[in-house]
């Protein structure tokens, strides 16, 4: 009995560790693109990859790839449609996606600790690499959280619509650089709000 109780304060404490576990964007808003999109021919867009400090988490990984199919469904499309506006050039675009932070509380969790499993938050960084020249020309930062009470309120449902926030954000800066040069949001503007009052 002693060591049920000594092992179930154990996992206790790591479960109240991970809880813990803060996830924070650096910006509200990102910069323009040194180039507008439209100034290349073609498009490559990578899969995206998650950071292999997260790579180790069930919960975790299973949300990298959701966050992939929603890429396909809502940017691939986007870049799809750019491909098919030129005909040859070689001028190329590299696109890659990659989960530098993300802490994902999947259903399970939700229904054994509600609200005190924590928020699910998710840092994304996608590069615009010149293929021809290896040059950086954007590197925006992309930032969704779902709260402890409302995770646990729907049940897991806010922690799983923040997957498919952050690829609309994605989605969206694309779209609004393309023809012009004009940054976008991070989607972190009330978190920051937050942390700065």
């Amino acid at each position: 009995m002693h060591r049920f109780v000594k092992m179930a304060l154990i996992a206790g404490s790591a479960f109240l560790a991970a809880c813990a576990t803060q996830i924070k964007p650096t910006t509200t808003a990102n910069p323009p693109p040194q180039e507008k999109f439209s100034a290349y021919d073609r498009f490559e867009l990578k899969r995206v990859e998650l950071s292999p400090t997260y790579a180790n988490n069930g919960a975790n990984t299973k949300a990298a790839a959701k966050i992939q199919e929603y890429f396909d469904a809502r940017v691939k499309t986007v870049v799809d449609e750019w491909n098919g506006k030129r005909a040859g050039g070689s001028a190329t675009l590299v696109i890659e996606p990659r989960i530098e932070h993300i802490k994902f509380i999947g259903v399970g969790a939700r229904i054994w600790a509600g609200p005190l499993a924590g928020s699910s938050a998710v840092v994304m960084k996608v590069r615009y690499v010149d293929k021809q020249s290896g040059k950086v020309i954007a590197e925006p930062e992309f930032y969704q959280r779902a709260a402890a009470m409302s995770g646990a309120a729907t049940f897991g449902g806010q922690d799983n619509a923040m997957l498919a926030r952050i690829t609309t954000l994605v989605a969206d800066y694309n779209r609004r650089n393309y023809s012009e040069r004009v940054g976008g949001e991070s989607g972190a503007g009330e978190e920051m709000a937050m942390a700065s009052n």
